[in-house]
């Protein structure tokens, strides 16, 4: 079992992510899933998220980056272990800029012309990963990829992204992840070629 087979079914495991194929849950966006990912439970364990830690560690070390940056406030733990992992800085963007103060987008120092990854937990439509990450690119900080635990792998976010100039890579798919739950009997062979359709008919609002 490689790497991203291990994370998805620590996914299942620990009930980060929950298959309903017969009861779709609807997303903020309207967009009507038989799967809901929620890795924020993930940051109460300590054996799982000691494994994810090590695998994005592992991962970041092909990019050779100079700072670690996380996407507030789901990445922001991740960051945080991975950075203290790593020996680098540490940096936040935010979801809008502070009202008050200096009114900052980003939180932490870092140097014009610095490198990152950006830490996030999840990535679905893409949209909030991009603006974060163009952010950073207004503080003209190279960012060298964007990295999630899990991405549904919409064909269209793949194009949101080539369109901005930005790459992303994820510890484990949403195929790997459904893969798995078909090979541990939490989904049958019929509810299996549901959810992978459901994947490849998916509209964007």
């Amino acid at each position: 079992m490689n790497d991203s087979q291990k994370v998805a079914g620590l996914l299942l495991k620990e009930k980060a992510v929950f298959l309903r194929p017969e009861e779709p849950f609807t997303w903020t966006s309207g967009i009507k899933s038989p799967v809901y990912c929620d890795n924020r439970i993930l940051i109460s364990t300590v054996e799982s998220r000691d494994f994810i830690v090590k695998v994005f560690c592992e991962v970041i070390k092909k990019y050779n980056v100079d700072v670690i940056a996380g996407t507030a406030t789901a990445g922001i733990p991740w960051a945080a272990w991975i950075a203290m992992e790593l020996k680098l800085p540490l940096i936040y963007v935010r979801s809008s800029n502070k009202d008050h103060g200096r009114q900052n987008a980003i939180e932490g120092q870092i140097l014009k012309k610095s490198s990152c990854v950006l830490i996030e937990d999840l990535i679905s439509t893409g949209k909030s990963s991009i603006a974060a990450a163009q952010k950073l690119q207004e503080a003209e900080i190279e960012v060298k990829k964007v990295l999630s635990i899990f991405t549904y792998d919409f064909k269209e976010v793949r194009e949101i992204f080539n369109k901005a100039n930005l790459s992303f890579e994820s510890l484990t798919t949403f195929d790997v992840l459904a893969k798995v739950a078909y090979d541990d009997k939490m989904l049958d062979e019929k509810s299996l070629n549901q959810v992978l359709k459901w994947r490849e008919s998916v509209i964007f609002p």
